[in-house]
């Protein structure tokens, strides 16, 4: 069994995009391209966020001395929808994309291109490509799911990537075992997640679309407002703009870099200081939260995701979360690292390949029910 693999990483997102070439899951090369929102808001049709994006990797490939041909896979954090995935590998096939991006159109930009780009180079150059750790990884028992909508259930959606890294990180550095310990993670970037990891599995999330608002998300918002919006009867590219587009930090202050931010808040900017704090309050709320589901038995509560690196915005969060569970902090993120090292066990046969198949769909309570 070879023990050596070259491994194509393809991480595309809406803030910043990264490829990468790894062994194993050592990076030997990379890139990061960083993105400005209005270029992307210029992208109207799938070609041209495909072109967009596939631009990206074409440059980085042009850098190596190792062509697509010579990889023996390549690891994709792609979008994975339709339905409720476990945490792990999928095998990216043309049906995969056909059923679950194509139907269900563009959405995020980074992920639909990171996936549609990934399937398309696998059938190219005759390497396999995976899906590693999906967002919709939706493992939640069924208390975490039921609402007060007998028809609607919520569904688990988090970076499950980087905080199921993250998460056996932290276990090892504390000499623990990652299936054996109880973390809150909240994963800091243009969109936020706080989750609840116990035992290897994220048993309970608070989204950007449930939780506080972020550099680039809306956030929870009460049924008021949406009443009074819709009794205006906008029209869709009123909705956009109201619910996507000009909201979260991006919206309060014309930018969605938190650098930026702190630094019109240090030049004296009451308006940053007053949005800034008031995400961190809320974010803690959302921390705070998910103790509850556990009995306030928390290991840790661990920040990651590229604000992690603000000891500003950090600061604001461990004043507030503290008394709950020692705070950690690991900046950025481990996304190329645990998508090239999901697809090593993959490759080794250390890990299985989860079978596509078996993608159950969100289904309503009473159907859960009767089983």
């Amino acid at each position: 069994m070879k023990k050596e693999w070259n491994i194509f990483v393809i991480n595309l997102g809406s803030t910043s995009s990264k490829v990468a070439y790894c062994r194993n899951d050592k990076i030997v090369a990379q890139l990061e391209r960083n993105h400005e929102m209005r270029e992307l808001r210029e992208l109207k049709t799938t070609e041209q966020i495909i072109g967009f994006y596939r631009q990206v990797i074409e440059e980085f490939l042009a850098t190596l001395d190792i062509g697509m041909a010579d990889m023996d896979g390549i690891a994709v954090r792609g979008s994975g929808k339709n339905g409720a995935y476990r945490h792990g590998a999928y095998l990216l096939t043309p049906d995969m994309v056909n059923r679950d991006v194509n139907a269900d159109g563009v959405g995020h930009r980074g992920l639909f291109a990171s996936t549609v780009i990934g399937s398309d180079l696998s059938e190219e150059y005759g390497v396999p490509a995976y899906l590693y750790d999906v967002v919709p990884v939706d493992e939640l028992p069924l208390i975490a799911t039921i609402t007060g909508a007998a028809n609607h259930r919520r569904k688990g959606a988090s970076h499950t990537l980087n905080c199921r890294a993250v998460a056996y990180k932290v276990a090892k550095d504390l000499g623990r075992d990652p299936l054996d310990v109880t973390f809150i993670i909240s994963h800091m970037g243009g969109g936020f997640t706080t989750l609840l990891y116990k035992d290897g599995f994220i048993i309970d999330t608070c989204s950007a679309e449930e939780g506080t608002f972020t550099p680039e998300r809306i956030g929870r918002i009460n049924m008021g407002f949406m009443n009074d919006l819709y009794s205006r009867n906008p029209d869709k590219e009123e909705l956009d703009r109201v619910l996507r587009r000009d909201v979260g930090i991006y919206g309060h202050l014309g930018t969605s870099d938190c650098r930026e931010v702190e630094r019109r808040i240090a030049a004296g900017d009451k308006k940053a200081k007053a949005v800034y704090e008031a995400m961190a309050y809320l974010n803690s709320k959302d921390i705070c939260a998910l103790a509850a589901p556990v009995a306030g038995k928390i290991d840790a509560i661990i920040l990651t995701g590229g604000i992690a690196q603000s000891k500003k915005y950090t600061g604001m969060l461990q004043e507030r979360v503290g008394f709950l569970a020692p705070v950690i902090i690991v900046p950025g993120a481990m996304e190329i690292e645990a998508l090239a090292g999901g697809v090593t066990r993959v490759l080794n046969g250390e890990e299985q390949v989860n079978d596509y198949s078996l993608v159950r769909p969100l289904r309503p309570f009473e159907e859960l029910e009767e089983e």
